[in-house]
C-alpha cells in the first residue's frame, strides 16, 4: 500500500484514525484526531477514501459501518460476596439523626423516641419482608443497647446479635427476621 503524508488512515485493530505525517520503510507516523503523534507498522494501517462516490448504494455503506462497530457484550452486574451479605436496611438511632434539635429533651424522652423509632422500623421491615436490619445505637453507657435487646426479645421471629465489627464497631446490633415464623 502506498501511503503519502496527508492520507487519512485508520488502524485495523483499534478505533484510532488520523492523518499520515511521515512514512518510513515499515512504519508510519500518524497524527491522531486528538492531536497525538504515534508510530505504527504499515501492516496495521488502512487508508481511508474520502470520497464516497465509489459506493453506488447506501446499503453497502451501512454494511461496512456495521462491520466496523465493536459488538459489546451485555454486562452482568456481579454482586460481590461482601455486598451480597450486606444488610439492606440501616437505622441510625442517634438522637441528632431523629430530630433537628434535642434541646430541652430529657434523657427519658430521648430514649423513648429512640425505642419507638426502633419498634416502628422493625415492624415496617416485617411488613415489607426485609430480612436484615442494622440498628446503629452507638457505644455510650449501653442503656439504649440493653433496651433494644429487651425490645427484640419480645418478638419470637427475630434473632439479634452484634453487627459487623469492622464496619460498625461495638455500636450496632443486627437483626435477622425469620419470614416463615
Amino acid at each position: 500500500m502506498n501511503l503519502i503524508p496527508g492520507d487519512r488512515v485508520e488502524l485495523l485493530d483499534d478505533e484510532l484514525c488520523g492523518v499520515v505525517e511521515q512514512v518510513d520503510e515499515d512504519e508510519v507516523l500518524i497524527k491522531t484526531s486528538e492531536g497525538f503523534l504515534m508510530k505504527f507498522p504499515v501492516s496495521q494501517v488502512v487508508k481511508i477514501e474520502d470520497d464516497l462516490e465509489n459506493f453506488k448504494d447506501g446499503a453497502e455503506i451501512e454494511e461496512i459501518l456495521k462491520e466496523k462497530q465493536i459488538k459489546k457484550k451485555p454486562s452482568s452486574s456481579r454482586i460481590k460476596p461482601k455486598e451480597r451479605n450486606a444488610p439492606p436496611m440501616e437505622v441510625d438511632l442517634h438522637i441528632h439523626q431523629l430530630v433537628k434539635s434535642s434541646k430541652g429533651m430529657s434523657n427519658h424522652e430521648i430514649l423513648s423516641l429512640q425505642l419507638d423509632t426502633a419498634r416502628h422500623k422493625l415492624e415496617f421491615a416485617m411488613r415489607k419482608r426485609i430480612q436484615k436490619i442494622v440498628f446503629i445505637h452507638g457505644v455510650g453507657e449501653g442503656v439504649l443497647k440493653m433496651e433494644l435487646e429487651y425490645l427484640f426479645g419480645r418478638y419470637s421471629n427475630v434473632k439479634f446479635y452484634d453487627a459487623d465489627y469492622q464496619k460498625y464497631g461495638l455500636g450496632a446490633t443486627e437483626i435477622y427476621i425469620y419470614q416463615n415464623a
